[in-house]
This record gives C-alpha cells, sequence and structure tokens, in this order.
C-alpha cells in the first residue's frame, strides 16, 4: 500500500508509512544526508496533508522497520495495549492532534493512554505539530519518578550537576560539585561522564560522589556514565551505584553499535535494583538519546532521524528510568545544522518523550561548529521550561571542558526557575533550606557547612 497527495498541481507518490513519515518531516540536516528528507516544500506540505489525514490505527498495521528483523519493533507491538489506545483509536493524525491540544486531553487522560501510543504514532502527530503545540501538549504530561527524592512534579526544575573534568581529576570534579550545590543544580543527579571508561576509574568516581552525597546528607542520586558493562563489573565489586546508564537507540542495530541489548539492560537493572539503595523509589535506569545516532551508525533502516528517536523512548519505558535526556544537539551540525533545527528537535524530543510516559530532560547544547549560538540556546532553554522539562544540564560555565560542547550552566538553571517560579525537586529544596544555600548564595558567601576544604572532599 502507498500514498499520495497533490499539492500546487502536482501529485506526490510516498510507497510506504517509512517514507511517508520521513517527507513530512521539517527539514533537517541529517535527512538530507540520509537522502530520505522531501525534495522541496510543496512535497513537505504534501506529506503532511497525507500524515494528517492517516488512521492512527494504521500503525498497527504496517512496522517502518519489520517485525522479524528487529527487537525494538517487536517490543513496540508487543507491548501495545489495546484497550488503552481504545479512546483515540477511531482518530486520525490531524485528529490526534486536535485531541491533545483539546481541554479532554487532560494530564489524567494522558497518563492513561500512554501504553496505548507507539512511538511512531506519536512521532507523526509531532511532525504536524507548530512549536507551540509541542510546548501545550508536553506541559499536559506529568511524569513523577523516585529514588532519594521526587522528581518530575508539577512546579518543579531538576537540574543534573555534570561535574566533567579532563583527565577525571578529583579536584576538579569535587570543586565543580561544590560550585554546582552552591548554586542549586544536582537534584536531578550529580552525574560524570568518566573521561576514561575503565572500572578502576569509575571505581574511583564512584566513590568520590557518594563520599560527597553521604557528608552532606544530600538527598539526591549519583552516577558515573560508564558503559553498562563496567557498570555492572562495578556492581559485583560492591561499588556504591545507584543509576545505571546507557545510550540508547532506537534499533535493534543502533543498540548493537553501543554494544547494549534489551537482555543486557535487563540484566543491568536487575543487578542494580539487588542493591537496594533507593530509599523513596526504585527507578534507577538513567538512558541518553539523540537525534542522528542510528544514522551515524548506518543503522537507521531507512527511517528519517526523529522517528527513529521516538522508537528509543520505547527502549527507555521498558526498564522504568528515574531521567532520559536528549543530548539535542551535541552530535553535530551533520544532523541537526543550526539553531533552527536544534529547537525544533529538541520540542519533539521532550514532547514525544512525555507523551510516552518518560521523565525528559533536554540537554541544552550545540557543538562549536554547528550555526547556533548561547542565544539560540537561551530561547530553547525557556520554551523547555514553559513546556514542563523534568530537568537540565548543570555545567560550570556552560562549556564542557571534557566533553568540548556547549551546555547550560548553573546560572542557567537558576534563570529558569526564578522566571518561570519553579523550585528545585521538594527534598532537596529543603536541604538547601536547612544548609543555608539559598541565602548564602545570594550573598556570594561560602555557607559554614559547606566549608570543608575541597582537598578533604577530594
Amino acid at each position: 500500500m502507498g500514498f499520495a497527495q497533490a499539492v500546487g498541481g502536482t501529485r506526490y507518490l510516498f510507497p510506504d508509512l517509512r517514507t511517508l513519515l520521513a517527507r513530512a518531516t521539517p527539514l533537517r540536516s541529517g535527512d538530507v544526508l540520509a537522502g530520505l528528507a522531501a525534495g522541496s516544500a510543496q512535497e513537505r506540505v504534501a506529506a503532511q496533508r497525507e500524515l494528517a489525514d492517516l488512521p492512527l490505527r494504521h500503525f498497527l498495521t504496517e512496522a517502518v522497520i519489520p517485525y522479524e528483523e528487529d527487537e525494538v519493533t517487536r517490543l513496540i507491538l508487543d507491548r501495545h495495549d489495546v484497550a488503552a489506545f481504545a479512546p483515540v483509536a477511531h482518530l486520525t493524525v490531524g485528529g490526534f492532534r486536535d485531541w491533545l491540544l483539546s481541554e479532554a486531553a487532560s494530564p489524567a487522560m494522558l497518563a492513561a493512554l500512554r501504553p496505548g501510543l507507539t512511538p511512531e504514532m506519536v512521532a507523526g502527530v509531532s511532525k504536524i505539530c507548530r512549536l507551540q503545540d509541542l510546548v501545550a501538549i508536553a506541559a499536559k504530561c506529568q511524569v513523577t519518578t523516585r529514588f532519594r527524592n521526587t522528581l518530575g512534579l508539577p512546579g518543579r526544575l531538576s537540574i543534573r550537576l555534570q561535574p566533567n573534568d579532563p583527565v577525571d581529576d578529583p579536584r576538579g570534579v569535587a570543586a565543580a560539585i561544590l560550585d554546582g550545590l552552591l548554586l542549586g543544580a544536582g537534584d536531578a543527579v550529580i552525574g560524570v561522564n568518566p573521561a576514561t571508561d575503565s572500572l578502576d576509574n569509575t571505581l574511583r568516581l564512584l566513590e568520590l560522589l557518594d563520599a560527597v552525597r553521604d557528608r552532606y546528607a544530600i538527598p539526591t542520586q549519583s552516577c558515573v556514565l560508564a558503559h553498562v558493562t563496567t557498570t555492572l563489573l562495578a556492581i559485583e565489586q560492591g561499588a556504591p551505584v545507584d543509576l545505571v546508564f546507557q545510550s540508547i537507540g532506537g534499533t535493534e542495530a543502533t543498540n548493537r553499535s553501543f554494544g547494549v541489548s534489551l537482555a543486557l539492560l535487563r540484566e543491568a537493572r536487575e543487578a542494580a535494583l539487588g542493591l537496594g539503595r533507593g530509599s523513596l523509589g526504585q527507578d534507577l535506569m538513567y538512558f541518553e538519546t539523540g537525534q542522528g545516532s542510528a544514522l551515524s551508525a548506518e543503522a537507521h533502516h531507512g527511517c528519517d532521524q526523529q522517528t527513529i528517536e521516538a522508537r528509543a523512548y520505547a527502549v527507555a519505558r521498558e526498564f522504568p528510568p528515574l531521567l532520559v535526556n536528549s543530548v539535542v544537539g551535541f552530535i553535530g551540525p551533520e544532523y541537526l545544522f543550526d539553531g533552527k533545527q536544534i529547537t525544533r528537535a529538541g520540542l519533539e524530543d521532550h514532547c514525544c518523550g512525555k507523551l510516552l510516559g518518560l521523565p525528559m530532560g533536554v540537554d541544552v547544547c550545540y557543538t562549536n561548529h554547528a550555526e547556533a549560538d548561547q542565544d539560540d540556546m537561551d530561547a530553547l532553554l525557556t520554551l523547555l521550561g514553559v513546556a514542563g522539562v523534568t530537568y537540565i544540564m548543570g555545567v560550570p560555565g556552560a562549556d564542557d571542558v571534557m566533553l568540548a560542547y556547549q551546555s547550560s550552566s548553573f546560572h542557567d538553571g537558576r534563570y529558569l526557575r526564578a522566571a518561570l517560579g519553579k523550585r528545585p525537586a521538594p527534598e532537596f529544596a529543603a536541604w538547601m533550606e536547612r544548609m543555608g544555600l539559598e541565602a548564602a548564595s545570594s550573598a556570594g558567601e561560602l555557607p559554614p557547612r559547606l566549608a570543608p576544604s575541597l582537598a578533604g572532599l577530594a
């Protein structure tokens, strides 16, 4: 079965659902690189019109990647909940967009609907949304997770404290942690990307992060973003592992390029659950994703990068995570060329992830060779805040000196909370008050209870 739509006197043909979704996607460099993008604005409009008229049920009868070839496709279709889907089963993609924007789509209704939605459905509807639609829809989605604190509550905005160091120097990591805590970051997680993904280095960083957290009784969680196999070895060594991190993608082949499978992720989650380190809950997986990873691994099966990104969220929701993060601009201009494309992709990822029930954060970021700057990031940051993003990154000076990209700073987090009247996670906010952090930070002083030297921390 194919699809056809006429625009401006020209009839455009789309041989299958995969092609229709790709041609309907707002322009981005990755799809052009892959040869999947619409050849003109007219063809894109034709595809979007045809997609808007497509019944949602069609996504259950035509897979963009064959069931027999891909374990992510099997996961998506095998987990689909027919009863949850029933309230919107009669709608087209365009009708679904209208419903999502209506008062009928309450937070409770959206929560009940999640098991009935497939990633391709939410990717499809996002392609015919304006930016304000993506913001409005996501703002109605409430996703709450717990480990040592409570993330995702209304009126809250959390921040990952990202104290990366180019040589994993404990003094550099400790200094960045102190800087972030003083400015209210760290309630999402204190998470280090290790410069060297070795077991010895991972163990050393895990001990450092846990010592800081324990010394000041901080109600948060820590993570060393090592490969899942390294984390499994650390668990076997008795290391203080709170969260299990892994980058994931939307196809079996992409995940294979990351060195993981669904079975391996399941094994890692079970191992971490066995540690019983969560005090309020056991949501302990931390996933990162990003548009373009499947194309860079030559594992996209002819699908556009945003649809594949949405499929990665099916992998994430299989292992109830505490945090999911779209590192939206990190992969470079070959996939998202400029600030406009990065902004669109960030809002798409956040909206699609929230519709599928994930605690979505977005790394508001770009590489130095992209056609983007900090003004673009300020705009995306503010839009995401209005859309109810669960958390953002906190990087010293917004410049990650280890990963060599531009992100959001601790001060950016303070700006967004102040501008939108948002607070940190409740347990973390109460800890900040007990430690005198807010008052001392406003006065530019070091709180007495955080006065021990950095040498002592390290």
